[in-house]
């Protein structure tokens, strides 16, 4: 399951808008405030930690402390693109 935590707080369920090798974007219903520690739990792998750079409408954007390699970004990708469905309007 992908979650997310706030620094201090109990992690909590969310989904993922965008994931760059520098950050993301996810749903966070909680507010967040800029500078906050948090970590990003994708299944299979360690937990990442970032920094909140925005929140805005219950979604927060947020930067690594480390860059995600592109192999794994690659990775992550290709295994949720095949779990997602595709709408065109």
């Amino acid at each position: 399951m992908l979650s997310l935590r706030a620094s201090g707080g109990c992690a909590f369920p969310s989904v993922v808008h965008d994931l760059s090798i520098s950050g993301f974007s996810a749903a966070a219903i909680n507010r967040m405030h800029e500078g906050q520690v948090c970590w990003l739990t994708l299944p299979g792998l360690e937990s990442l930690q970032a920094q909140v750079v925005w929140w805005e409408n219950c979604i927060v954007g947020c930067a690594f402390t480390k860059l995600l390699s592109p192999i794994v970004h690659d990775n992550i990708i290709q295994r949720y693109a095949q779990m997602s469905a595709y709408r065109s309007v």
